[in-house]
């Protein structure tokens, strides 16, 4: 009942919002400091309201590569709903420029999570787990009013200090609430989920069939009518995602390059975990697999944060952990040969 209330109470407030955004110059009403960030959907900067004295973050949406209703559900869910002290939150100010979609919210002056994690080294223990702690907590906050974030990567999380101590999930372009029917997308990275590759795979077959005749050319298809596989919006692509994070945190690195069933090193996660990928549902092998020959990407990993990676990068997402699963390994050395202290 209250996700269905808050993804309700969104659509009004976007409705409510469109009909009273209005034009400004920022110049006559900010001062604006300095570039924080800037991505495909425009920039974020630095900004003091010139009357109040309030620093704020003035994120700047293209309007040519930006819709209205996107902008409008980006910053009413920032504004209504993010309320968890993890997740940045919109401060009741916005306005469109002949060039852009406009709106304030809270300001994270230390740059992202990207910036701060070593390649081949990664980050304190300690402070891995500090993270991992408050972005499952912003992310079961966000499962619990129905919203599934969808972009979960060390980009789109803002420090509040240098330390990593409080940390901030944003960009809420891609959220979308559970059990909405979405077009899949399959990406290389390894953040995308190995359901999405099967979803490609189902297309990919799809159109193949619908390209041949039986003379052997390939007929004409409009594109327009192109029929895209649709899949269900689940919380449990942020599982996925936060598992891919925490081991990009620890090591520095990323366990592989694309989540599918043919790359070397995706393959040899699921054989630790005794699982072919989840399209076939059957076991790599009828011979007993010895739990204890982990994978080599994971060699560096205590036994008990293994059992959490399994949970959160489990191959069939209806059997994946939730974020919150997160706090019952805090306090618990995560890399061997080192204690939680980093």
């Amino acid at each position: 009942m209250l996700q269905k209330t808050a993804t309700r109470l969104l659509d009004e407030l976007c409705h409510l919002t469109a009909q009273s955004l209005e034009p400004l110059e920022p110049l006559d009403h900010f001062q604006l400091i300095k570039l924080l960030g800037e991505g495909s959907y425009g920039k974020v900067k630095l900004a003091v309201h010139k009357k109040r004295g309030t620093p704020m973050a003035l994120k700047f949406f293209l309007r040519d590569d930006t819709s209205l209703l996107s902008f409008l559900r980006e910053y009413n869910l920032s504004l209504a709903f993010c309320t968890h002290p993890s997740l940045t939150s919109a401060l009741g100010i916005a306005f469109s420029t002949p060039t852009h979609y406009v709106f304030a919210q809270q300001p994270c002056l230390y740059g992202d999570l990207y910036d701060v994690i070593v390649p081949e080294v990664g980050l304190e223990e300690s402070r891995a787990q500090g993270v991992a702690s408050q972005i499952s907590g912003a992310l079961s906050h966000l499962h619990s009013l129905g919203f599934v974030h969808r972009d979960v990567k060390p980009e789109n999380i803002f420090l509040c200090d240098r330390e990593c101590h409080w940390v901030k999930l944003g960009d809420f372009g891609m959220v979308k609430a559970a059990g909405t029917r979405v077009p899949c997308v399959w990406y290389c990275s390894p953040y995308c989920t190995p359901e999405a590759e099967i979803a490609r795979k189902n297309e990919e077959s799809h159109l193949s069939h619908l390209g041949g005749e039986s003379n052997g050319n390939k007929q004409k298809r409009d594109s327009g009518k192109t029929q895209r596989t649709l899949v269900s919006v689940d919380p449990s692509t942020d599982s996925w995602a936060l598992g891919i994070l925490i081991y990009a945190m620890l090591m520095g690195s990323l366990p592989w390059s694309e989540t599918i069933s043919d790359n070397p090193a995706y393959k040899s996660y699921l054989q630790w975990t005794n699982w072919e990928d989840s399209a076939s549902q059957k076991k790599i092998s009828d011979q007993p697999v010895n739990f204890n020959q982990v994978a080599p990407q994971f060699a560096a990993f205590t036994p008990i944060v293994g059992q959490l990676f399994k949970s959160l990068l489990h191959p069939q997402s209806r059997l994946r952990g939730r974020p919150d699963e997160v706090d019952r390994y805090l306090g618990e050395a995560w890399l061997l040969d080192k204690d939680v202290s980093g």
